[in-house]
């Protein structure tokens, strides 16, 4: 059986790591902790890693994806501005905090606004579109998984196992990178929220959808269910054929939700189950 792994998005900024795996932070006596850990995160990643050094040679193939983003961010507080409409010239420094949600009609009221005014009508255009596809209001993330930081990195126990499955199998893991794009957001590790005609790493990506299809059995785990994890797989539901959802197998214990968003994670592996997937702990994958 060809069975490939889809790992979403394993970084250290969505672990809730020990203190003593964050590293020191240069020039302070502090270190650096993860910027949106999930909850049962580090101990997922234990698990998958048990699970990459069990299976061994009979993973044929590993996807891993990397959420990657710009430190300016429409879903960073950094790009936003609280209060009335900007003046001209008006110098605020207030932003919006973590978790806060901005609607379309809370931009147009003034209750929020770009801190460049010159992105108003882009910004106007994004909310518009990503609120008639019904999936999601914007998002205000804490800043995370900025490229180059050591948040934007691997969970270490899961990289050593990555790499000892590539030196045993003289296969590399196949990386995608999601996220890039400062002006829409990217859950899912198939296409953006609103993809961008103009940049191809918005738009569906056919390659990996494909690289998927060839195989017997799809094993996904990552973070998280309520977000990542969901939004890749609800693609993959939507671009699969009806005999090929068969194929997917969740990992629910290599799989957790974002703290508060519990709710949105339960209706999701109940989807799954609807449309034929398959939900089962890592210790039951048949080796």
């Amino acid at each position: 059986m060809n069975t490939h792994l889809l790992v979403i998005d394993p970084q250290n900024d969505f672990c809730d790591l020990p203190a003593d795996w964050w590293p020191a932070a240069v020039g302070t006596q502090g270190r650096v902790s993860p910027a949106l850990p999930v909850p049962g995160a580090h101990a997922d990643m234990l698990r998958l890693s048990a699970l990459v050094r069990g299976l061994a040679k009979r993973l044929g193939d590993i996807t891993l994806t990397l959420d990657t983003h710009h430190r300016v961010d429409v879903a960073h507080p950094g790009f936003w501005v609280e209060g009335v409409a900007l003046k001209s010239g008006e110098q605020v420094s207030l932003h919006p905090a973590p978790f806060t949600t901005i609607s379309a009609q809370d931009v147009r009221s003034g209750r929020y606004a770009p801190r460049d005014a010159s992105m108003l009508p882009r910004v106007m255009a994004y909310l518009d579109a990503l609120e008639a596809q019904g999936r999601y209001q914007l998002m205000v993330w804490p800043v995370h998984c900025q490229m180059g930081s050591w948040g934007h990195g691997i969970h270490a126990q899961l990289q050593e196992a990555l790499n000892d499955w590539s030196d045993s199998s003289a296969r590399n893991v196949q990386v995608v990178s999601k996220g890039e794009n400062p002006w829409t957001e990217h859950y899912s590790a198939l296409q953006a929220e609103v993809p961008d005609s103009q940049d191809p790493g918005t738009l569906l990506n056919h390659g990996l959808l494909e690289r998927l299809r060839q195989s017997d059995r799809i094993l996904v785990a990552g973070e998280a269910g309520s977000h990542c994890v969901r939004a890749t797989v609800e693609h993959l539901l939507t671009h699969l054929q009806t005999s090929e959802i068969e194929k997917l197998v969740l990992l629910t214990d290599c799989i957790s939700p974002v703290a508060g968003f519990e709710a949105e994670q339960k209706a999701f592996f109940q989807t799954c189950v609807d449309a034929g997937a398959t939900l089962i702990k890592s210790t039951e994958v048949e080796l």
